[in-house]
């Protein structure tokens, strides 16, 4: 893989998780909302997550965090970005449906 294609699929997962995350505090953390749309537990979620699919040394061979041997994301952080994912994962369908499916083709081709 490129260090171009490297890069697109970076930013794809940052996008993938960004909108995971917005769902999630969207529909759970309502009264919490700031301008930007998060609460501040979101957005701490959001930059930390976003930072480790930067310093990831596998994503050239990886497909995602959750495929990957390694979990680079500290134990409270883990089950953090575990629960966003149970509950907007199934959402992204109707929210996202292209972001969606790519996250599920690119996941079976991991």
């Amino acid at each position: 893989m490129s260090a171009k294609n490297s890069q697109q699929k970076r930013e794809k997962e940052k996008q993938v998780i960004d909108q995971m995350i917005a769902i999630y505090c969207r529909k759970n953390h309502r009264h919490l909302h700031k301008e930007n749309g998060l609460c501040s537990a979101c957005e701490e979620l959001r930059r930390y997550a976003r930072m480790r699919v930067d310093r990831c040394p596998f994503m050239e061979t990886k497909s995602f965090c959750s495929q990957c041997k390694v979990h680079c994301y500290q134990p409270k952080m883990q089950e953090e970005i575990r629960k966003v994912m149970r509950f907007s994962g199934p959402r992204m369908l109707l929210y996202h449906p292209g972001m969606a499916i790519w996250h599920m083709i690119s996941t079976l081709k991991g």
